[in-house]
């Protein structure tokens, strides 16, 4: 019930924002199942905001700098703080796109049901220059003194972070294992950081054997809740970022829709009975248009008053 009136606060919210966001944006989701920050249950912010803004957001409005930061130490009751960078959504997808997986909606609704604590940006503007993995880990740093007060930080192979000795995850087992290790590993009161990217294929045959991504999230939700730590979860999506081909995702949205339109169009073509009904009409229109012309030319030849015989001519 709570996500039925949050999905309709953001509709709303895409209605009014539309006339004023004319650049792509991308939505995020923040939640937390046991982790709750300014008494805010459920919120929603509509603001069209840049990645380093989220960032901020995340930190103040969603308690993450009492996870990330250093002086913040003492007062932690989450042990793993986790970044989701999906490679799917855009702002408009969430109210409802036919051609979006809607495991991941669903997936994410989930998410927010069954949260303590959960938070919603529609509109992130994406960068052409950096990756949203980058810019994001780039501004908690910034954020917290130049260094997370983190005492272990991980991301998938798939993520493209500049600088700093991170440990690289090649696949969700590898993604797994660190979990369960970390979790026999940690002392109270440290918090990890995790980012997971989804997709960085290089070519469109690896696009091809990629998972979805509803697939993808779901089993890293599953390895953290099996795992028994107490996390807090961010989502974003950046799907311009995807492969080396920028215009793929519209390409691809192109073809299906006109996938669509030649499948509707192949269901409405005319059989061999169509073809002799239509025959059958042609000669029919055919017969009374001339059969118009007939009665026409009838009308206008006893119309003319033209007599009979002529008189001889007379001699003077």
């Amino acid at each position: 019930m709570g996500f039925k009136v949050f999905l309709a606060a953001m509709i709303v919210g895409f209605v009014a924002a539309a006339q004023i966001s004319s650049a792509s944006t991308v939505p995020a989701f923040l939640w937390s199942p046991g982790f709750s920050s300014n008494e805010l249950k459920e919120s929603v912010n509509y603001q069209i905001m840049s990645p380093k803004d989220l960032a901020n957001s995340v930190l103040s409005q969603g308690g993450w700098s009492d996870l990330l930061c250093s002086e913040r130490k003492n007062e932690r009751t989450v042990d793993l703080a986790i970044v989701f960078v999906g490679r799917e959504l855009h702002s408009s997808d969430v109210a409802g796109n036919k051609h979006v997986d809607p495991s991941l909606l669903n997936l994410l609704k989930a998410s927010f049901t069954r949260s303590n604590f959960s938070m919603a940006f529609p509109y992130v503007a994406t960068s052409e220059e950096e990756t949203m993995e980058n810019l994001l880990v780039s501004s908690f740093k910034e954020v917290c003194g130049h260094s997370l007060g983190v005492s272990n930080v991980a991301f998938s192979e798939s993520c493209s972070l500049e600088g700093g000795d991170f440990k690289k995850l090649a696949d969700l087992h590898s993604i797994h294992d660190h979990l369960v290790s970390r979790m026999e590993q940690r002392t109270k009161g440290e918090t990890d950081l995790v980012v997971v990217c989804h997709g960085g294929f290089q070519s469109l045959k690896e696009l091809d054997q990629q998972s979805p991504e509803s697939e993808i999230l779901n089993e890293v939700m599953s390895s953290v809740e099996q795992s028994g730590a107490k996390y807090a979860a961010l989502y974003v999506s950046d799907p311009f970022k995807s492969i080396h081909y920028p215009g793929y995702k519209e390409l691809e949205r192109f073809l299906a829709e006109d996938t669509t339109k030649n499948a509707s169009a192949s269901a409405q073509v005319c059989d061999e009975v169509c073809k002799l009904k239509s025959s059958l009409l042609e000669g029919v229109l055919v017969a009374i248009v001339l059969l118009l012309i007939l009665v026409s030319g009838l009308c206008c030849m006893m119309g003319i008053d033209t007599p009979t015989r002529f008189e001889a001519p007379q001699d003077n």
